[in-house]
């Protein structure tokens, strides 16, 4: 996936806050279950041995304790009890590490935040791109051939359905709701762009974009589609340096597929 999402859930970077707390948590206890384990079988053994190589081994029984590792068959029967009582605390702790831990970092939402992290240090780097805004039809088209023109596009869109096909086409997607579209554009780097190509259905929709991002960077090559001489004009004081007329162009390519036969003479 490769979508930057500027509306992002918060539940993602919350769950990962609360998995290192529990996870802090976690190791805490059993430095504390090795430390009293340690304590606990160097107190209880009642062998001959130095104090320092006592210490040493219940230190580490205590680590095969821990990590579920040794063979504890040579205590003494005060050592088995507390080692009993060691291991059931071992599997309390492991049993809170499981059911705690496991899942959380496989959420959709930490996933949602891990994506938005890695696409933001992208974004950071991103220049001399083009700004695609709309994956409809005509969007899609338009990134088949600038990628065939060896162009690097990022896709723009509003919607979430549009934003998983660009990314199915391998492209990278800057996501918001037209409620934030400044900021969709501003997370899109046109200060880095070269130009931004504007494919969306809506008129007034793809006015308002051209003039919001011709305000965020002036010398953007700015190229949107329009319905009429009078859309066009629009569209150029807002900022486009190139406005495309639908049906102009659909007009000359059906009268230029009739040129041999208008020439010939009756």
């Amino acid at each position: 996936m490769w979508i930057f999402r500027v509306q992002e859930p918060r539940l993602g970077g919350v769950r990962i806050r609360e998995w290192r707390r529990q996870a802090r948590f976690t190791i805490a206890l059993l430095v504390l279950l090795l430390a009293g384990a340690a304590c606990g079988l160097a107190l209880l053994d009642q062998s001959s041995t130095p104090v320092s190589d006592k210490v040493f081994a219940a230190l580490w029984d205590g680590f095969n304790l821990v990590t579920t590792l040794g063979d504890f068959t040579s205590f003494n029967q005060s050592q088995k009890i507390f080692m009993l009582l060691a291991m059931s605390a071992t599997m309390v702790i492991g049993g809170f590490a499981i059911s705690r831990l496991t899942g959380m970092l496989s959420s959709d939402d930490v996933m949602i935040y891990r994506e938005n992290r890695l696409m933001e240090r992208k974004l950071e780097h991103l220049a001399n791109h083009v700004v695609l805004v709309g994956f409809h039809s005509l969007g899609e088209l338009v990134a088949n051939r600038l990628r065939e023109a060896g162009q690097t596009v990022l896709v723009v869109v509003g919607d979430q359905e549009q934003a998983h096909r660009a990314v199915d086409r391998g492209l990278m997607v800057v996501l918001g709701s037209p409620g934030v579209f400044d900021d969709v554009l501003k997370r899109a780097r046109l200060d880095s762009a070269k130009a931004m190509v504007v494919t969306t259905p809506d008129s007034n929709n793809n006015l308002a974009i051209t003039l919001l991002a011709h305000t965020l960077n002036a010398s953007l090559a700015i190229v949107v589609p329009s319905e009429n001489a009078l859309r066009k004009e629009l569209f150029e004081s807002a900022g486009a340096r190139g406005v495309v007329i639908g049906e102009e162009l659909v007009a000359n390519a059906l009268v230029g597929k009739l040129a041999d036969r208008l020439d010939t003479p009756k």
